[in-house]
């Protein structure tokens, strides 16, 4: 039986099980996904597939940067509890120097890290801590030169929020724009960027309201064309009132800096989960239970 990645992503969501080891458990068993199962508790991961039901919405974003590439990764966790334990925080790290040579997060759950690729570190990590964890998001960037910033840091390189700058000028500019993101949180670069998805739902979005409104047609044409101008300016990056300076633009601030930013990454922890909310008291009960 063929051994797809569908199947493989099926054992992998019911176990909590690393990737070469849910592929492996699928072919030794022929693709039995019950045997696979099996297969994964007789060689010691029932504790971490006990864990897999429970939801990662916390942990922490890594990056790193090597010459003219950088890199963030999203390691999550059940509680901020893990995300501050430095045994955790180690393997995050170990993690982000991975993904500089990795292509894509396939490749980086598959790298090695300490001998053990890094879905098997993982897993062993679930049963060890007792909390389920996940490899979520990673995302790349190159340029003449990277900057970072972290926000919320829990350590070297990592926090809640990570950001990378590509750029051309001034350092010490780009770091302020990677800080400007953290905060602003752009869309995208620009307008050429944007998702047209994104653009066109706006644009419905605006129709209807500006009809709404029972005005001629040719009014609610120009009222359109301004509220989607207003709209790309808040969402792109080079057209946001620069947080540094509300006076300019990010774009009118890096002509003044001598610096062209030409692209960037932004990573925070747990965005788009849907988080099951806990009292802290609750919070503590479950990581006393392990």
């Amino acid at each position: 039986m063929a051994i797809t990645a569908a199947l493989v992503k099926e054992l992998r969501d019911a176990t909590g099980a690393g990737m070469m080891d849910a592929k492996k458990a699928l072919t030794e068993t022929d693709g039995d996904m019950e045997a696979a199962v099996d297969w994964l508790r007789t060689k010691g991961l029932a504790k971490a597939a006990k864990k897999s039901g429970r939801t990662a919405a916390e942990g922490l974003v890594a990056v790193a940067i090597d010459g003219g590439t950088g890199v963030a990764v999203e390691v999550n966790s059940e509680t901020d509890f893990v995300a501050k334990n430095a045994e955790f925080q180690g393997m995050v790290a170990d993690i982000a120097k991975a993904a500089l040579g990795a292509s894509d997060i396939e490749a980086l759950a598959a790298a090695d890290i300490g001998g053990k690729t890094v879905a098997d570190t993982l897993t062993a990590k679930i049963a060890t801590i007792g909390e389920n964890m996940s490899l979520r998001r990673m995302a790349k960037i190159s340029g003449e030169g990277i900057v970072s910033y972290i926000h919320n840091s829990a350590g070297d390189n990592m926090g809640k929020i990570g950001v990378l700058v590509a750029y051309t000028g001034d350092a010490g500019f780009a770091r302020q724009v990677a800080m400007h993101i953290a905060a602003a949180n752009p869309a995208s670069l620009s307008e050429a960027d944007l998702d047209p998805s994104v653009v066109e739902k706006e644009r419905q979005v605006q129709i209807d309201i500006a009809r709404e409104s029972g005005k001629p047609e040719h009014v609610i044409e120009k009222m359109i064309e301004g509220r989607m101008k207003k709209f790309l300016a808040e969402v792109t990056l080079l057209g946001q009132q620069f947080v540094i300076n509300p006076d300019l633009t990010v774009s009118d601030a890096a002509k003044e800096a001598g610096t062209e930013i030409s692209g960037f990454v932004r990573l925070e922890v747990g965005e788009g989960i849907e988080k099951v909310e806990e009292d802290f008291a609750a919070e503590v009960a479950k990581a006393a239970q392990g």
